[in-house]
C-alpha cells in the first residue's frame, strides 16, 4: 500500500470514527423553549425549564415577591430609558411593563427593587452616587431619581432592622442608615462583615465582594452576596452567604461557601453569581442571578433561575448542578406570554420595552418624532460613535433583523451590531454613498457610490458569523461582500459590562425615518 492510500484510509477511518462523536454533539445541543418570532425561552411546555429564564442581556437581577406577583429588574448600564420592570407569576415566564427611568444619570449598576410600608423603591447606584426612585404603583408613574450622596459605593441592598430602622447595604460590605421614607441617608457608611474569602489558587478574576442582598427568614438574617469578579476567567464569580440574629451582626459565613460557582470552562454557564432568594409561588426557594453562556460572552450576563433547600440547620443549598439540564417548573405558579416581539411597524412607541438609546443626552428624546408607521429620528455626530444609535437587547445565538429607512438631505443611517462606541460593525448610507464600517470605524476603501432615498438592510447574525445585505427597491437583494465574525465583542475585550445589540444609528444634519423592522430568531 502506498504512503498516500495509507494517509486516505487513516482519514477515512478517522472520519469514520469521529461522525457518530459530532451526531451525539448535535443531539447533545440544548433544545429550549420557542416562543414568539421563534426566541428561545426557558418554559418547555412539559412542566420543566430550560435555564436562562430571560436571555439575553439581564444582569444584576434584583427580584420582589409582592403577593403573587414577581417582579425583576436589571442593571441597564448607558441605555436609555432603562430600569425596565418585568412581571412574573410563575419565575419563569416574563413580560416587560416598561421603564422606571427616563432621565439619565450615567451608567446605571445593580440596583434593589423593594417594597416597604406598601410603596415600592428602587436603589440605583449610578455614575458617583447612589439614587433612589419610587412608585405607589409598580407600573407608575415614578418619580424623579433623589440624589442619597452616597459616593464610593455600587450594589445597594436594602433591609430592615429587628429595630424597624432601614438600612442600605453595598460593596465591600458596608451598611448606612436610611430615614424612614427611604429617601436620605442617617450616618456614614461604615464596615460590617469581612466576607469569606476563596483559596488563594483559585482562578478568578478579582476578590471584590459586591451585590449584597438581605432576607429575614425566621430568627435569621440572611446575607447573600457575590465575590470573585463578575467577568474575566470562567471560574471567577459565585455565590457565598452569611447570617445573624441582629441587622447589627455578628456575621457568621455559611460553613459550605461558595454556594454556587463555575468549576471549569467547560461547563455551560460561566462566572454565575450576583444571587437574590426568593420564595415560589407554591412556598418552595428559588435564587436568581446571571452568568455568561459558554461561547456568547456577547449575549451578555444572562437571568438564571436555580432552586435551593432550606436544611434543619437554618442554612439553604444549592439544588440546579450546573444548570445544564432542564429542571422541574415552580409549582402552582401561572405563565404569563413570555417576552414580546421585537419586530416594530412602529404604530406605537416601544422606547424603554424594546428600544433604548446608548449614551444618550439630557435631552435625547427631542431627536424623536413619531407618526403612526414612521419613527424619524433627527441626526447627531457624524458616525456610529458619537450618534448615540437605537439599540435593543436580543437573547438569540443567531438571529436576522431587516429594517427600512427613508434617508434625508444631510442625513446619514445604516443598521449596526453595536457593543459600545469603540466596538460595532454594521453598514450605513447618505443620499450618495454606502459606508462599510468594521473593526470599530469606517473602512473608507470600501465606500461606495449610489443614489439613496428609501434603502432596506438586513443582517444576519449566526453565531457571530455576519452577514449584510442590502436593497434599494425592497425586492432585489445584494449581500455585501465583507462578512464577519464578531465573537470578541464583548465585556473582556472592551470592558463596560454590555452586550451586542442590533442597533440603528441617525447622524449627520439632516433626519432619517424608520419603518418596518422585522426580527426572527433562527437559533
Amino acid at each position: 500500500m502506498t504512503a498516500t492510500r495509507r494517509t486516505a484510509l487513516k482519514t477515512l477511518l478517522a472520519g469514520a470514527a469521529v461522525a457518530p462523536q459530532l451526531a451525539q454533539a448535535a443531539a447533545a445541543e440544548p433544545k429550549w423553549g420557542r416562543g414568539v418570532e421563534g426566541q428561545r425561552k426557558a418554559d418547555l411546555g412539559n412542566g420543566t425549564f430550560l435555564n436562562p429564564i430571560l436571555a439575553g442581556d439581564h444582569p444584576d437581577p434584583t427580584i420582589l415577591k409582592d403577593g403573587d406577583d414577581y417582579y425583576m429588574t436589571f442593571s441597564s448600564f448607558l441605555s436609555y430609558p432603562g430600569v425596565i420592570i418585568w412581571h412574573s407569576q410563575d419565575l419563569v415566564n416574563w413580560q416587560p411593563v416598561g421603564p422606571a427611568l427616563t432621565k439619565p444619570l450615567g451608567s446605571i449598576w445593580a440596583m434593589d427593587l423593594v417594597k416597604h410600608n406598601g410603596r415600592y423603591f428602587i436603589y440605583i447606584p449610578a455614575g458617583d452616587s447612589i439614587y433612589v426612585i419610587w412608585a405607589d404603583n409598580i407600573r407608575g408613574p415614578w418619580s424623579d431619581p433623589i440624589d442619597l450622596k452616597i459616593q464610593g459605593a455600587i450594589d445597594p441592598g436594602h433591609a430592615v432592622g429587628e429595630d424597624g430602622k432601614r438600612y442600605l447595604f453595598v460593596n465591600g460590605v458596608r451598611r448606612i442608615g436610611l430615614t424612614d421614607d427611604g429617601l436620605a441617608t442617617v450616618g456614614k457608611l461604615e464596615k460590617v462583615y469581612e466576607p469569606w474569602r476563596y483559596p488563594q489558587d483559585w482562578v478568578v478574576e478579582m476578590f471584590a465582594p459586591e451585590g449584597p442582598k438581605l432576607l429575614k427568614r425566621g430568627e435569621w438574617f440572611y446575607l447573600v452576596m457575590a465575590v470573585g469578579g463578575t467577568s474575566g476567567p470562567p471560574t471567577s464569580h459565585m455565590v457565598i452567604a452569611a447570617r445573624s440574629r441582629s441587622i447589627h451582626g455578628p456575621w457568621e459565613n455559611h460553613p459550605q461557601n461558595p454556594l454556587v460557582r463555575t468549576k471549569s470552562a467547560d461547563e455551560k454557564w460561566w462566572s454565575r453569581g450576583h444571587a437574590t432568594l426568593v420564595e415560589g409561588p407554591a412556598g418552595d426557594w428559588w435564587m436568581v442571578y446571571h452568568g455568561y453562556e459558554n461561547g456568547y460572552r456577547t449575549l451578555g450576563r444572562q437571568c438564571l433561575l436555580e432552586p435551593i433547600e432550606w436544611t434543619k440547620d437554618g442554612w439553604f443549598k444549592a439544588k440546579g448542578g450546573d444548570l445544564s439540564a432542564p429542571l422541574p417548573m415552580p409549582k402552582k405558579g401561572k405563565a404569563v406570554q413570555h417576552n414580546f416581539a421585537k419586530s416594530d411597524d412602529f404604530q406605537t412607541l416601544k422606547f424603554g420595552v424594546q428600544w433604548s438609546f446608548f449614551n444618550p443626552g439630557p435631552d435625547e428624546m427631542k431627536r424623536v418624532q413619531h407618526t403612526p408607521g414612521v419613527l424619524a429620528i433627527k441626526g447627531k455626530g457624524t458616525s456610529p460613535v458619537d450618534s448615540s444609535p437605537l439599540t435593543f437587547i436580543t437573547g438569540d445565538r443567531a438571529y436576522e433583523a431587516t429594517i427600512t429607512l427613508d434617508i434625508g438631505a444631510d442625513a446619514e443611517g445604516g443598521l449596526l451590531l453595536h457593543y459600545n462606541e469603540r466596538a460595532y460593525v454594521g453598514i450605513g448610507f447618505t443620499q450618495t454613498h454606502m459606508k462599510t464600517f468594521a473593526h470599530s470605524q469606517e473602512q473608507s476603501w470600501m465606500r461606495e457610490k449610489m443614489d439613496v432615498s428609501t434603502v432596506h438592510i438586513r443582517v444576519k447574525n449566526d453565531r457571530h458569523i455576519v452577514t449584510f445585505h442590502y436593497s434599494l427597491d425592497g425586492k432585489n437583494w445584494i449581500q455585501h461582500s465583507w462578512q464577519l465574525e464578531v465573537s470578541g465583542l464583548h465585556h473582556n475585550v472592551f470592558g463596560g459590562f454590555l452586550s451586542l445589540q442590533p442597533g440603528i444609528y441617525c447622524a449627520g444634519a439632516g433626519t432619517v425615518k424608520l419603518r418596518d423592522f422585522k426580527y426572527r430568531a433562527l437559533a
